[in-house]
């Protein structure tokens, strides 16, 4: 099976778009889960930041989930 390269002309640029686009929607989910935490510990005064800790933590799989998601949908996109 041979592949037209006038269909693949495109796609080098699309690609790291689709890549830049991931780095900022994992910046914003993370800072998102961040400043949350923090709202929420001004709010519900404790010792530890643990809503910090827990938010910051809930942004950080929340994004790595969107890479993996985004990631996965691109591959079958190739096949």
């Amino acid at each position: 099976m041979t592949k037209d390269p006038k269909k693949n002309k495109g796609k080098p640029l699309s690609k790291w778009a689709v890549f830049t686009s991931i780095a900022f929607q994992m910046a914003v989910v993370i800072t998102g889960g961040v400043l949350l935490g923090i709202w929420l510990d001004t709010k519900f005064e404790n010792k530890y930041s643990a809503f910090t800790v827990s938010c910051s933590l809930l942004g950080v799989f929340i994004a790595l989930y969107q890479v993996y998601k985004t990631v996965k949908d691109l591959d079958n996109d190739n096949e």
